[in-house]
């Protein structure tokens, strides 16, 4: 939709080809259908810094359409926004119907046919160039083409790679698709489904060695783990995976060292001497956590607080440091909100999102091999590599 606004307004006849009956569905489900539009996060080096190792890509995709822009031009649709914890960006009525309605009328205004159900087939090329495109019984002959089919997650919304099959067939090399801010599935089973930890912190083992950490809320599932911290090192735990057994430490204090974490159980001890172990526990944690937190450290439930000893109460500071599970793998492409992989960076011009192989074809969004962190940030992708692309079209 971006890429054939920016293409329109900048006086090109555009057609969009909508492999669905209508638009936006994906759309639609973004920021749990609120949208969370993008980011507010002007610097435009942290605000790369957001996009893993293929960050630096977007530098002047971000330059010339970034978060201030597309605030802007929403603002400017009648799509009132407001900032949200961590910067995140959506439109004040919370509801993402109101950002693809704004699209939509976008669309017509600027006079962007659009054909529903036209599933591409077949991509027709010759010297380098596309010729047309096969959709049904239609042929689409044009003198330039942007695609931007998405990747492969949520496939019920039609995200389901036709468009890395196309690029291959032309000579492209994709990365391999993976799934990305996805949930996790574990080994252990805690029957703890539905609660959350809030600002936990995570880290991941392999064979001892520390890879990453970060803070964030952390969501029981009946499946394993989820929450905004988990999503965002699925994919590193999917890389890990692949070379053998992954751990998690879930970090109940990031906030305090095991020092003065002992230091604060010390305190509670003093002032409830009386208290049982599963007493006194409950002001530490949640207290459907507490039944696997005493079988993980150890500790006799009913055991009277001033009666704990000293490696019992170190036993309790490390178990509340590092409560540990085993990733045994991740939801697929149906429960992943990106796509990792795609669309090989060095085959296309990071100046105009055209391909480096076909001299008239250009590329947006997840087709693209960018994937990023929660927070409005795979969204500011899609519409500044769209709207790139657009405008690059016609020049």
């Amino acid at each position: 939709m971006m890429a054939s606004i920016s293409a329109a307004e900048s006086g090109a006849r555009v057609i969009l080809l909508e492999k669905n009956k209508e638009l936006g569905k994906k759309l639609l489900l973004t920021g749990n259908a609120r949208c969370n539009i993008t980011n507010a996060e002007f610097n435009l080096k942290k605000l790369v810094g957001n996009y893993g190792k293929n960050g630096k890509f977007l530098f002047h995709a971000f330059s010339v359409f970034g978060p201030k822009e597309v605030i802007g031009f929403f603002e400017g649709l009648g799509v009132k926004t407001k900032i949200e914890d961590n910067s995140r960006v959506f439109p004040a009525s919370g509801k993402a119907a109101d950002v693809l309605n704004a699209l939509k009328r976008h669309l017509l205004k600027n006079n962007v046919a659009i054909s529903f159900n036209s599933q591409v087939s077949r991509v027709i090329s010759k010297n380098n160039k596309i010729e047309k495109l096969v959709a049904g019984d239609k042929e689409v002959i044009a003198g330039k083409y942007v695609f931007c089919t998405g990747g492969k997650s949520y496939p019920a919304t039609g995200s389901t790679g036709d468009g890395f099959k196309w690029v291959k067939d032309l000579g492209h090399k994709v990365s391999e698709p993976s799934p990305a801010l996805v949930p996790l599935k574990i080994k252990e089973n805690w029957d703890l489904q539905g609660l959350a930890l809030k600002n936990a912190g995570v880290s991941i083992f392999q064979g001892g060695k520390k890879y990453f950490q970060e803070t964030g809320d952390v969501l029981f599932t009946h499946f394993g783990l989820s929450g905004p911290v988990i999503l965002n090192l699925s994919r590193r735990v999917g890389e890990l995976l692949k070379q053998g057994e992954v751990r998690l430490n879930l970090d109940l204090f990031p906030g305090l060292n095991t020092k003065d974490l002992d230091r604060r159980i010390q305190e509670k001890i003093i002032k409830n001497p009386k208290k049982s172990v599963k007493g006194f526990l409950a002001d530490l944690m949640p207290q459907r956590l507490i039944p696997v937190f005493i079988k993980i450290s150890g500790i006799e439930a009913g055991k009277q607080a001033n009666n704990i000893t000293k490696k019992e109460r170190e036993a309790i500071a490390k178990s509340l440091k590092q409560m540990e599970v085993t990733a045994s793998g991740l939801l697929g492409f149906e429960s992943a909100m990106v796509t990792s992989g795609g669309v090989l960076l060095k085959e296309i011009d990071d100046k105009t999102m055209k391909s480096k192989i076909i001299d008239n074809l250009f590329f947006a969004g997840e087709m693209i091999d960018i994937d990023a962190r929660t927070g409005g940030f795979n969204l500011q992708a899609c519409w500044s590599t769209g709207y790139l692309a657009g405008k690059s079209a016609i020049d």
